[in-house]
């Protein structure tokens, strides 16, 4: 759903700074619920993973309070990259595509918004190791395709974007950052940062998965557990 309305919405601006469409704006309210309920949804995960390795217990009182913030603590500890993402698209993204941008740059929003293309092939394939399919062609063939997509879409996406700026002022590609406030450097920065080192750790495990040293090859999308 990302995936298409950015398409529309990207595809749709001919200028890239003035032109608007309603999706990227209806688009954008509509997913920060989902944010907040995935940081929750990931956390009964958590939860339910603590309670099937025979930590949880019925305990009452102090003994049951201390268990719960120390499955807190391990959720935060092993999930922190993600749920600092999900905090930061609620509570800094979209108060600044909404009000910040004032009806500004929708060809943007848009093709953030394309980001998401690579997220189906993470579902499938974490999916595909729930069933233990880890060695069928089918799971080498998404962990490949979630390889590709996500380089396009969440890496090179950055320099395109630049691009797409560069060719609209008439520069070139390396003029661009110092032509723009400096601020949205830093803010693209910021951006990409978590996803160079998500991709980095999908490199590392698909050479793994294609690879193997041992019998059982791990998988790419333990990456993105």
């Amino acid at each position: 759903m990302a995936s298409t309305a950015g398409y529309i919405v990207s595809t749709s601006c001919k200028h890239i700074i003035d032109d608007q469409h309603w999706l990227s704006s209806a688009y954008t309210q509509f997913a920060v619920p989902y944010f907040i309920y995935d940081i929750y949804a990931m956390f009964l995960c958590h939860w339910h993973k603590h309670q099937v390795k025979g930590h949880g217990g019925d305990d009452e009182g102090p003994r049951a309070l201390g268990s719960t913030w120390a499955v807190v603590r391990g959720y935060l500890h092993k999930e922190f990259l993600m749920v600092l993402h999900h905090a930061v698209m609620v509570l800094v993204c979209f108060p600044l595509s909404v009000v910040w941008r004032q009806g500004k740059g929708d060809f943007f929003l848009g093709c953030m918004l394309m980001a998401e293309v690579s997220t189906p092939f993470v579902c499938l394939g974490k999916i595909l190791i729930q069933y233990k399919q880890q060695h069928t062609l089918l799971h080498k063939v998404n962990g490949a395709l979630m390889l590709l997509s996500f380089l396009c879409c969440r890496v090179l996406l950055f320099p395109y974007l630049y691009w797409a700026y560069g060719r609209h002022a008439g520069l070139p590609l390396l003029a661009v950052p110092l032509a723009i406030p400096a601020h949205i450097n830093l803010g693209a920065a910021l951006l990409l940062a978590p996803q160079l080192y998500w991709f980095f750790l999908i490199c590392r495990g698909a050479c793994r998965l294609f690879w193997p040293r041992g019998s059982r090859p791990p998988s790419p999308y333990q990456t993105q557990d």
